[in-house]
């Protein structure tokens, strides 16, 4: 497992770093050339690469522990029950829930929103009332509410740097406003948000709280008794982990009160064709096999952060966000930086001055230099900075200033020969 090192960071106090060096070789996706060229992978928003321990623990639980969950009284049944339970306390130690059965194993943070969004519909939703969100959400916090029908999403704004204007929450407040659903950190401005004092001024108006916590796990460290957030939603895959497997955190009694999601295996207690009674906690909410491989694997990957440590691989990043972003300004005439709050996290946006985010990530890409271009699923976000798309460079524990170096290089020389045209 990687050391830990001292660093002197760009604004001149020394914090606990990792050693890159090591962590990079827990990855071997990371040996790949492109082009002829070695990868420098910035796009680690959209999902992050997996450590060698993850990809092992799918290949060993298939290779040894494959059995249908909950189900079985044979042995391979009843290891692999144990090993998903296992992950699922694995998880609520990660976020510091109060009980277990307060996880729920989903597809993603996708899902995860999908569920709230439409079991608190069918309890507490009639058209004409409101969910508030930010200006800055994913599609995925903004469509599922959209779903519910007659209801109106209103979202708090943000500032040009990316500050989200939660004096303005108040006033948005009103009889009809059935539950806040926030980002903790934008996937495209990188703003950190002041979720504890989102969650503070709704609960003093007796409204429930949903964190899309996507971009806020990976990143930072949460505790979601500490946030008092009612809902709390993040993805296996932008934390090291595999696709196809998310989490929902609820609240033992929101999740009580709220109707499954979907019908079918496990969710059930008992069924007949006049009625049907549903299963305690999680399993309500957990119709038909769980992915049990991929819990496990969820498991592993949080295990390898924490022996990382969050706040080293916080500082790492936040070493290379003020580096790249001072480098970009310096470096690239024509840069213009979208999202720059104070509290921000590893993502940086931008533009050039007359070139197209496509010909600028395509052009960086047979540079060996992956980057996300477009409206990275946050059209709203591109509508109220009047463009079609950016450039997203996001940065993860195994990036380097080296490569950092190499991104400047690779903007500065498409600009250069979009000048020259």
């Amino acid at each position: 497992m990687p050391k830990k090192i001292n660093f002197v960071s760009a604004n001149g106090f020394t914090e606990m770093a990792i050693d890159t060096n090591l962590i990079r070789q827990d990855f071997p996706i990371l040996q790949t050339q492109v082009y002829e060229r070695p990868l420098i992978y910035l796009d680690n928003a959209a999902t992050t690469q997996k450590p060698r321990c993850v990809v092992e623990k799918i290949a060993d639980n298939y290779y040894k522990e494959n059995a249908n969950v909950h189900r079985g009284v044979h042995f391979l049944s009843q290891v692999a029950t144990e090993a998903h339970e296992a992950a699922r306390e694995e998880v609520r130690k990660f976020i510091n829930a109060r009980h277990s059965h307060e996880i729920i194993f989903t597809r993603g943070t996708t899902e995860s929103i999908n569920l709230v969004a439409s079991s608190f519909g069918r309890l507490k939703l009639q058209p004409g009332d409101e969910v508030i969100v930010s200006q800055m959400e994913h599609h995925s916090n903004i469509v599922p509410w959209q779903l519910q029908p007659g209801v109106e999403v209103r979202p708090i704004p943000f500032a040009e740097d990316g500050t989200l204007l939660v004096d303005q929450l108040e006033s948005l407040i009103t009889p009809k406003t059935k539950i806040i659903s926030v980002a903790h950190v934008s996937n495209t401005l990188g703003t950190v948000n002041p979720i504890k004092q989102i969650i503070a001024i709704a609960h003093a108006h007796k409204l429930p709280v949903l964190i899309d916590g996507a971009q806020g796990v990976p990143h930072a460290k949460v505790d979601v008794q500490d946030l008092d957030c009612d809902f709390y939603a993040f993805s296996g895959h932008k934390i090291y982990g595999p696709t196809g497997i998310g989490v929902l955190y609820g609240k033992e009694e929101w999740l009580n009160e709220l109707p499954p999601y979907q019908g079918g295996g496990d969710m059930i207690d008992q069924v007949t064709f006049a009625k049907t009674t549903y299963a305690a906690l999680p399993f309500k909410f957990e119709a038909g096999t769980p992915d049990f491989i991929g819990s496990t694997a969820l498991a592993e990957a949080l295990r390898y952060v924490q022996k990382v440590g969050i706040e080293n691989i916080a500082a790492h990043e936040n070493d290379l966000l003020q580096y790249a972003t001072e480098q970009l300004k310096a470096e690239v005439p024509g840069m213009r930086i979208y999202g720059e709050s104070v509290h921000k996290s590893s993502v940086i946006s931008f533009l050039v001055e007359g070139i197209h985010p496509y010909d600028m990530g395509t052009i960086l890409d047979k540079l060996g230099i992956a980057v996300r271009t477009g409206h990275h699923c946050a059209q709203p976000v591109m509508d109220a900075f009047g463009v079609e798309g950016m450039v997203r460079a996001s940065f993860a524990m195994y990036n380097t200033r080296e490569e950092v170096d190499q991104l400047v290089a690779g903007v500065k020389r498409v600009t250069k020969l979009f000048r020259r045209m």
